[in-house]
């Protein structure tokens, strides 16, 4: 069967979208590369003192703003049916681009928290905007695989942010890396001289207006799904965030175990989260073609249950081990591949809405679970302060995706369904 040749405006929209994408994982990676550096200068200049308790806390605090600030990028969506998906996909590139480049002149621990509650509710709307528009915008065909295509630049995004911490933050600290973060701005402004309206939706915008679209979402004819969807990603945030967020941290502690300045320990990290994104590199663009195969729940579960056993053998035991470091960094690839997870959620939650809510419902239900992503992030936070230790507290998390395990048969399964108009 001949696949549908993509005309340039869809292959123009696509690398868009992509690159606002990857520019967006590279910018929220930065924060936890630079954590440690960033924190141990700041917090002294804010009357706190700098222990290593106190940098995991205010860590995790800083890192809780930036799930709050995600959690809000929600409102994007509704905006987004009603004026159209590239516009307001460019605003939440530019809004993340420059919150995230002001970080560079943070004077304190709380305006570098503030600017990173911001940049979150550029960087949660990005997904959700460049999700829908490429689900409206591409051929039923390849869709589908157009999804685990644009997943990839989330972490293509990690690589970059690796890449920069071993030379640009290696060498100039970690202000210069937030002010890389003002690059997206160049992808904002193309995206809005460039990329067209899906049709899909300038067909919609065209009719009659309902209700608001944040109100249906939640009518007798969405409410199972929205509620079941903004649970799965609650547990896929969890789980993901969690190890994320402190592997950087984790690798320079078993580096300086064995015996490296901290300045190799840094280059080891960049190294690690450059394999940990490998992985999910490869477990997105794997995702689709499970997807079709199994079905979408049936993948879902597979993902969950990967990510639950390797959270634990990375965090509850090759952290533990006297010489840990190459196990962990194994690991690491293997908790990459199954964090591609979210994929599933770019082509299945598409499927499961029509054209005039599809943008509120997928930043809704991408967007809610930061919230309790942000308040499980506080008490690891917590725990680490209490136990003096980062892994068993993150490895906990695995229990999340035994939760996920139990929701999933409850949510709709649509393989071989079109996308809805």
């Amino acid at each position: 069967m001949a696949i549908t040749k993509l005309t340039s405006a869809q292959i123009t929209g696509f690398w868009g979208a992509w690159s606002g994408w990857t520019l967006d994982g590279m910018d929220s990676f930065i924060y936890a590369l630079v954590l440690s550096p960033a924190l141990s200068e700041l917090l002294p200049k804010s009357g706190i003192a700098k222990t290593p308790e106190n940098v995991g806390l205010a860590g995790s605090i800083l890192f809780a703003l930036f799930l709050v600030g995600w959690g809000l990028s929600f409102i994007w969506g509704p905006v987004a049916d009603r004026f159209g998906r590239t516009r307001v996909l460019a605003a939440t590139i530019l809004a993340y681009a420059v919150f995230t480049g002001a970080a560079a002149l943070a004077a304190n621990v709380w305006q570098l928290g503030l600017f990173r509650l911001l940049a979150g509710i550029g960087i949660g709307g990005e997904w959700a905007l460049a999700g829908t528009y490429v689900a409206e915008a591409w051929p039923e065909d390849r869709r589908k695989m157009g999804a685990g295509y644009l997943q990839t630049g989330y972490y293509f995004g990690f690589f970059i942010a690796a890449a920069l911490n071993y030379t640009i933050g290696a060498r100039f600290g970690w202000r210069a890396m937030f002010l890389c973060g003002l690059t997206p701005v160049i992808i904002s402004v193309l995206i809005t001289l460039r990329v067209k309206e899906p049709e899909r939706w300038k067909r919609t915008a065209e009719g009659p207006r309902h209700q608001g679209s944040l109100a249906q979402i939640f009518s007798a004819k969405y409410r199972r799904k929205t509620v079941v969807n903004a649970a799965l990603l609650t547990v896929a945030i969890i789980g993901l965030w969690a190890g994320a967020v402190y592997e950087p941290t984790a690798i320079i502690t078993l580096a300086k175990k064995a015996g490296m300045s901290m300045a190799q320990a840094s280059k080891v990290a960049s190294i690690g989260t450059a394999i940990l994104s490998i992985g999910t590199i490869l477990g997105c663009l794997m995702a689709p073609k499970l997807a079709e195969h199994l079905g979408r729940k049936k993948t879902l579960a597979i993902y969950f249950l990967g990510m639950s056993v390797c959270i634990w053998l990375s965090f509850g035991w090759a952290f533990y081990l006297d010489d840990g470091l190459k196990t962990f960094i194994t690991c690491l690839f293997f908790l990459g591949f199954f964090g591609g997870n979210f994929t599933l959620f770019s082509l299945w939650l598409p499927e499961q809405y029509e054209t005039s809510v599809r943008a509120t419902a997928f930043a809704f239900v991408t967007s809610f679970g930061r919230f309790i992503g942000a308040g499980v992030n506080f008490m690891i936070g917590a725990m680490v302060r209490h136990a003096g230790t980062i892994g068993k507290p993150v490895a906990y998390t695995a229990v999340a995706f035994a939760l996920g395990l139990l929701i999933i048969p409850f949510a709709q399964e649509t393989r071989g369904q079109v996308l809805p108009n």
